[in-house]
């Protein structure tokens, strides 16, 4: 625990759902909700207009719909998403070479390895002066947390959602803390939660009033130290400088064994459903499915599958992973359930989809000497569908830059606006119109200067995808 507050935490606003109102004028101040669109979808984020309502991330898309209804829905850009990012990210870097990124939009930064410090800045005006070059430069915003550990660095951050900073003074950590939800403290998940809950400990306060020996009882040795210190505000885990990682995974360690084979497959299925978000909040996708079984006698097993590419779609994640389960004998009792995704890139199996039907299109018909004329293949097959995403960018030859509003019945309909314009028009074509194209997404416009997070002008240059 350090005596200044010299660990930063950013978290940024929202941030898919912030991204799509940035770059759609029309969506500005009204409710956005950013995930899965399918059946079984979920909510990565949801704007700050659409939680009073009860949407949340994680939230099954379908209840979202019902708990708002008039909220734009969008499927998420991740490619955009990744670039803002980086820009954040290079920022971050500038303040200390000890950035440690927890998804795309949250990361620590260790202060004291930096020079900000030293050049007689103190830690509020770091994250301020942090706070206006990221607005600057991206139009978005973020919360800064700063504190003497990780742990009270991010409940800062917490509480200065949105769009604030709060500095945690050395010295104030148990009272700060003392009312607050024992589920605040990191490694608090469901299952330790109701065990202090069943021994009357609900707070952060009530856990350290419980004493070390008690905790030790009721988690163990390791869990149970380990509690007891963070609820006290003793937190030494260092930032750690960026690493590539070669998975994402959760798990879940179960109070009393899990025997009923049905619990254990739809615990699965919710295990697989989480990891699926976390590789979509690290702008990541993987090909290799791994469950993991411990069961009653402590003994362990995994088993995987490879995919023919990399996913992040919960509904593949999901449905590999109940493959993998039918496999293994649960029936003796289960006290743990792990789910993880390995052979992580920076694509989807969509897009290898996608690469191989424009080089199959590309390509002349096998046999012939050369390929034909453009024209007379358009006129003897027809053309390639495409894929009408809600939210995502489309180029019209006469309208110029739009984004889809939805489609069905053989037509698509299109907001046409950009970034710097006012809110635009809405159109309607059939799903086959040729002037209407899937495009490269348009940075947002950075704060001040009418110019996007890369230089790029506010008068939107003509981006199809080839």
């Amino acid at each position: 625990m350090r005596g200044a507050p010299t660990i930063l935490h950013l978290d940024m606003d929202a941030f898919f759902a912030a991204v799509e109102q940035a770059t759609k004028p029309s969506l500005r101040g009204k409710p956005v909700i950013v995930g899965g669109l399918g059946p079984r979808g979920v909510v990565s984020t949801a704007s700050y207009e659409a939680r009073p309502f009860g949407v949340r991330s994680a939230l099954p898309m379908a209840q979202a719909r019902r708990l708002c209804p008039n909220a734009a829905y969008l499927s998420p850009r991740f490619a955009l998403y990744r670039r803002l990012s980086d820009v954040v990210m290079e920022l971050l870097a500038a303040l200390s070479p000890l950035v440690e990124p927890l998804s795309l939009d949250e990361a620590f930064v260790d202060l004291e390895a930096g020079t900000e410090l030293s050049d007689g800045r103190g830690p509020r005006e770091v994250g301020e002066r942090l706070r206006a070059a990221i607005r600057a430069a991206t139009g978005l915003s973020g919360s800064v947390g700063l504190a003497g550990s990780k742990m009270l660095a991010k409940i800062a951050s917490e509480r200065a959602k949105p769009d604030g900073l709060v500095l945690i003074e050395p010295g104030t950590e148990r009272e700060l803390l003392a009312p607050l939800p024992v589920r605040t403290l990191p490694g608090v998940g469901p299952a330790t939660a109701e065990t202090l809950r069943r021994a009357g400990i609900a707070t952060v306060g009530e856990t350290a009033a419980a004493g070390e020996a008690e905790l030790l009882r009721l988690l163990g040795k390791a869990h149970g130290t380990s509690l007891y210190a963070m609820a006290h505000g003793r937190d030494d885990r260092p930032v750690v400088a960026e690493r590539d990682a070669k998975s994402v995974s959760v798990e879940d360690t179960y109070d009393v064994d899990l025997t009923d084979r049905q619990q254990v497959q739809l615990e699965v299925a919710r295990l697989a459903g989480r990891c699926a978000q976390r590789l979509r909040e690290a702008g990541r996708s993987g090909r290799t499915v791994v469950v993991k079984v411990r069961s009653y006698d402590f003994s362990t097993l995994t088993r995987s599958e490879t995919l023919r590419g990399p996913t992040d779609e919960p509904a593949v994640i999901r449905e590999s992973a109940a493959r993998l389960i039918d496999g293994v004998d649960t029936t003796a009792g289960v006290r743990l359930l792990g789910v993880g995704v390995s052979g992580l890139a920076d694509f989807t199996q969509e897009d290898l989809f996608a690469q191989a039907t424009a080089e199959r299109e590309a390509a002349p018909e096998a046999g012939s000497g050369e390929a034909e004329p453009a024209g007379e293949r358009e006129r003897a097959e027809p053309r390639a569908e495409r894929r009408w995403i809600p939210g995502h960018d489309v180029w019209h030859a006469l309208h110029g830059p739009g984004w889809v509003q939805g489609s069905g019945l053989g037509r698509v309909t299109v907001r046409f606006e950009h970034p710097g314009s006012p809110p635009g028009r809405v159109r309607t074509f059939r799903v086959d119109d040729p002037e209407l194209e899937v495009a490269e997404p348009l940075m947002p416009v950075a704060a001040g200067d009418g110019r996007g997070a890369e230089g790029q002008s506010s008068e939107p240059a003509m981006r199809p995808k080839s």
